[in-house]
């Protein structure tokens, strides 16, 4: 159910209102909310278009199939920026941000940010990093591996062949067009259609910030189901082939939107959950226990997890990210989390 703000960051924030004309603005925002329907309904209506639009050149334009992986991907990226634009034009209106002065100001609410920006970065990679504690130990005990089988004689042979293998293999992650597709537009757009423009409106609308943790990422699982689609029908897989499929990664994108939204309320940057959004697509899904080492792994993985578990909080404190909270107390709910 929607609830109001805390009346704590409520005094907290009037009291310095008078000094700061940023928190003023902010403040105007926060006691003047949308509806919880109506948010609700934006929020569905932006998951639904960001899906739709993907198949409007050729439904809509009737433009004609395209004739490889490359253009029909740039398609989609086309696609992907439109539908992201539009639902910040549409957040845009619909929080009324045209009542703040400043542009930055306006940006800062969809947290588009320019201050703190290496906190930001920097330490989400580092928290993530350590649910793949387990991926780590795993690489590491192949690489080791592949290095005795190649023999120690050639060890400084062996770190020039590396290099060179690293630098390929750059080169043509830069030329692949999936790449860029899981590396960089999808996350952008992703984050932020489902994190900047969904969270600020569920927050306008009243929700607790729990509440729009948990439930938030539901559009964005949401997003995810034209994938059912594709499979049975394109693809051809059976029913319970493609339910089970889908099923498993809308399962894996809820426990993540939970993490993101989580890192977007408590920063208040959206380069938080973009470059953990980054991490995860390289890393792919966390390896939780490896036959080839003898066990280590699934220790790391624990202990990694018990770690991210007692760093969760502390490592996205908002004073790390916020100059005085720049008047964001009331707007993204801060007092509540310290």
């Amino acid at each position: 159910m929607p609830s109001s703000v805390p009346s704590t960051a409520m005094a907290s924030s009037a009291s310095s209102t008078s000094e700061n004309p940023l928190i003023s603005d902010h403040l105007a925002l926060s006691t003047a909310p949308i509806s919880g329907r109506v948010a609700v309904t934006a929020c569905a209506a932006m998951a639904f278009f960001y899906v739709a639009i993907l198949y409007s050149p050729t439904l809509i334009l009737r433009l004609p199939p395209p004739a490889s992986l490359e253009s029909f991907m740039i398609r989609r990226f086309a696609c992907a920026v439109v539908s992201s634009a539009v639902s910040v034009i549409s957040c845009f209106f619909l929080l009324g941000l045209g009542r703040l002065d400043d542009f930055p100001t306006i940006l800062g609410v969809l947290g588009i940010r320019c201050d703190h920006l290496w906190q930001a970065a920097v330490f989400p990679i580092l928290l993530t990093s350590l649910i793949y504690a387990g991926s780590f130990v795993s690489k590491s005990w192949k690489l080791v591996g592949r290095w005795k089988d190649e023999g120690r004689e050639n060890s400084f042979c062996s770190v020039g062949i590396y290099g060179r293998r690293c630098k390929d293999w750059v080169c043509a992650y830069a030329r692949n067009v999936m790449a860029w597709r899981n590396y960089v537009v999808a996350p952008i757009t992703e984050e932020l259609v489902f994190r900047a423009c969904v969270i600020p409106s569920l927050l306008c609308g009243g929700f607790g910030t729990y509440s729009i943790v948990f439930l938030s990422p539901i559009f964005f699982s949401l997003a995810h189901l034209n994938h059912f689609l594709e499979l049975y029908y394109q693809q051809k897989y059976s029913f319970m082939k493609a339910f089970l499929i889908v099923g498993l990664q809308l399962g894996y994108t809820v426990i993540f939107g939970w993490y993101t939204s989580f890192l977007f309320i408590r920063t208040g940057n959206l380069i938080s959950p973009i470059v953990a959004h980054i991490f995860c697509n390289v890393m792919g899904l966390p390896v939780l226990s490896s036959p080839r080492t003898k066990g280590t792994a699934t220790i790391a993985a624990a202990a990694g997890l018990v770690g991210f578990l007692y760093l969760l909080f502390p490592a996205t404190n908002p004073d790390m990210y916020n100059q005085l909270r720049d008047g964001c107390r009331c707007w993204h709910r801060y007092c509540g989390w310290s």
